[in-house]
């Protein structure tokens, strides 16, 4: 059996790493270079760098922070914000990422999954989907891009099986409605994706507690948990989060 994997992100602005509720209302949570080190030495099984407002910005990811925090992580890292084309990947890749999450641009312009998994291989390209509940049908959710501002009238899920279709290799998939609110994953949001495709898909958005992590595993049908909040500000460890998740019975890779 396939171990799930515990994946810090590390949302970054101007430098430093920050962390909001709902896309919203973002607070200081350290340095991403000495965060990313003390994740790596922790016991993550990945880390996630987004850099949060480039998209908004029109502004490139943050090539130079790239490097220094790849230079100083031993895990698969994965590098996504302001990606406009499939150049832009290989040369976040050349940078240290192992792989690169995209969302607006695959919205806009989805053959550059295409583009990209063929350059590239698949393992390396991930489409970030952030969701949004649709009010009044329940089980649906709509796509939104540009970091959470901008609705979009896609189906989540057929978005989904298109980008695995294309060639994504992963789906990062956030719930806006949970995301910072600490109070659990949206469970039906990412068992529904988790069903419609056969690609791995990484929880992202509400993560508060241990048990929330072992629902959204289990009944969420999750490859791989993202945290924020939980790990910066001391909430709970990576050691701590695993021995819990063993002794419920999932499987994850030992400290």
């Amino acid at each position: 059996m396939l171990t799930k994997r515990i994946i810090p992100c590390l949302d970054v602005k101007d430098n430093r790493v920050v962390k909001g509720v709902n896309f919203l209302n973002l607070r200081d949570a350290g340095d991403p270079v000495e965060l990313g080190k003390h994740y790596s030495a922790a016991g993550a099984d990945e880390l996630v760098f987004l850099d949060i407002t480039a998209t908004l910005r029109s502004n490139k990811t943050i090539v130079e922070l790239v490097k220094q925090v790849a230079a100083n992580v031993f895990i698969p890292f994965t590098v996504g914000g302001g990606i406009t084309k499939a150049d832009e990947i290989g040369t976040l890749l050349r940078s240290g990422a192992d792989k690169c999450s995209i969302n607006t641009v695959a919205v806009r312009h989805p053959d550059i999954l295409r583009e990209s998994a063929e350059r590239f291989g698949a393992q390396c390209v991930v489409l970030a989907i952030d969701a949004k509940r649709t009010p009044h049908a329940t089980g649906k959710w709509h796509v939104t891009i540009k970091a959470g501002s901008e609705p979009t009238d896609i189906d989540v899920i057929e978005w989904a099986q298109q980008a695995e279709a294309l060639g994504a290799g992963e789906i990062l998939l956030t719930s806006m409605d949970a995301d910072g609110t600490q109070a659990g994953y949206d469970i039906a949001l990412t068992r529904a994706v988790a069903d419609a495709v056969t690609i791995p898909v990484i929880a992202s958005g509400g993560a508060g507690t241990l048990e929330s992590l072992t629902e959204v595993l289990k009944v969420g049908k999750a490859d791989a948990v993202l945290a924020a909040s939980i790990f910066h500000y001391g909430m709970t460890t990576i050691k701590e989060t695993k021995e819990y998740l063993h002794r419920n019975d999932i499987p994850v890779r030992p400290v």
